[in-house]
C-alpha cells in the first residue's frame, strides 16, 4: 500500500504512555446498550474479550483529570493516520454526493488502557468504535496479534482493521446502529446475534468501499493488497476462531460472521464501491 502517498488525518489523539485509565475504573456509559456495543467492540469479537470490555459496566465513576492527546510521530503512528486521513476523503466524498456533509470521527490511540465515553477499556477489548464520542480506539499492539496469532500480514490487512472501524461511524452517522439496537430489543438471542452479524458484515462492506476508492481514485492499492485484507477477514471470521479456541463450529454464536462471508462482503464493497450494495439487512 502506498500509504505514504495519502493525505495525513489531524483527527488522531496520541495517548499512548499515559495515564488514561486502565480498564473497569469507569464502567460503560451504553447509550445504544451493551449488545451493540458487543456488536462494535473488537470486530475479531469472541465472548472472553467482549467480558473483559464489560468489567466494570456499573462500577462508580472516577474523577480524572483531563489527558492532553499528542499527535503520533512514530512510524505506527503516522500510519495509522494516512489511513485514516484516506478514509476522510473517500467518506466525505460519498457524504456530499448525497447532499450530506461527512462528520469526520477522531482516532485515539492507546496503551493497556483508556477511559471512553463508552466506559473502560482494556487492550483485550482490541479496536473499537464508540458511538457515544464518536470515536475509534486503537492499541497497535493490535497489530502485532493480527500478524502473529491471526497470521494476517501486511499493512493493507491493518488498513482494513482502521476501514472497519470507520465503517461502524459511516452506520452511526447514518442512523443503523440506533436501528439495529431498537430491533435487538425486541429479538431473542439467536435473532439479536444474527442482526450483530449483518450490521459487522455492512462495516466489512463499508471497508470494501474505502479500498475501491483508494485504488480507483488515489492508486494507493498495490498488487497484493486486496489479497492481505481479504486474508484478515477471514482470519477473523466467527466460525476460525471458534475453530482455533475450541475445536468446533457454532454457528448459532456468531456475532461476525464466516470468514467467507466477510470477505464476501469486503469484496462486494470494493467491486462496487457503492453504499447501496452493502445491504446486509435485505
Amino acid at each position: 500500500m502506498r500509504w505514504r502517498d495519502s493525505r495525513e488525518s489531524q483527527n488522531v489523539e496520541d495517548y499512548r504512555g499515559q495515564p488514561t485509565g486502565r480498564g473497569g475504573g469507569g464502567g460503560l456509559k451504553l447509550g445504544l446498550g451493551g449488545i451493540v456495543i458487543a456488536v462494535i467492540a473488537y470486530f475479531v469479537g469472541g465472548p472472553q474479550l467482549v467480558a473483559q470490555l464489560f468489567s466494570g459496566a456499573g462500577s462508580a465513576p472516577q474523577s480524572e483529570a483531563p489527558v492532553e492527546a499528542g499527535s503520533p510521530g512514530d512510524e505506527g503512528g503516522q500510519f495509522v493516520s494516512h489511513v485514516l486521513g484516506d478514509t476522510e476523503e473517500t467518506w466525505s466524498a460519498i457524504f456530499e454526493q448525497g447532499g450530506r456533509q461527512y462528520e469526520k470521527p477522531h482516532l485515539a490511540l492507546f496503551s493497556q488502557g483508556i477511559n471512553t465515553a463508552c466506559g473502560s477499556a482494556t487492550s483485550a477489548s482490541g479496536p473499537f468504535y464508540c458511538p457515544e464520542d464518536r470515536k475509534v480506539y486503537i492499541d497497535l499492539a493490535f497489530f502485532r496479534q493480527l500478524e502473529g496469532e491471526f497470521s494476517a500480514q501486511g499493512d493493507f490487512a491493518k488498513a482494513y482493521v482502521i476501514a472497519h472501524e470507520v465503517g461502524h461511524h459511516v452506520q452511526n452517522l447514518l442512523g443503523t446502529l440506533g436501528q439495529a439496537h431498537a430491533a435487538q430489543q425486541r429479538a431473542s438471542e439467536a435473532e439479536a446475534n444474527a442482526i450483530q452479524v449483518r450490521v459487522e458484515l455492512q462495516a466489512d462492506c463499508y471497508a470494501g468501499i474505502w479500498a475501491h476508492y483508494a485504488d480507483s481514485a488515489r492508486n494507493l492499492v498495490e498488487a497484493g493488497d486486496i489479497d492481505e485484507a481479504l486474508n484478515a477477514a477471514s482470519a477473523v471470521g466467527d466460525d476460525t476462531i471458534q475453530k482455533r479456541i475450541q475445536g468446533h463450529v457454532n454457528q448459532e454464536s456468531f456475532t461476525h460472521g464466516s470468514g467467507a462471508e466477510r470477505q464476501q462482503w469486503f469484496r462486494k464493497g470494493y467491486s462496487t464501491g457503492s453504499v447501496d450494495a452493502c445491504n446486509t439487512f435485505k
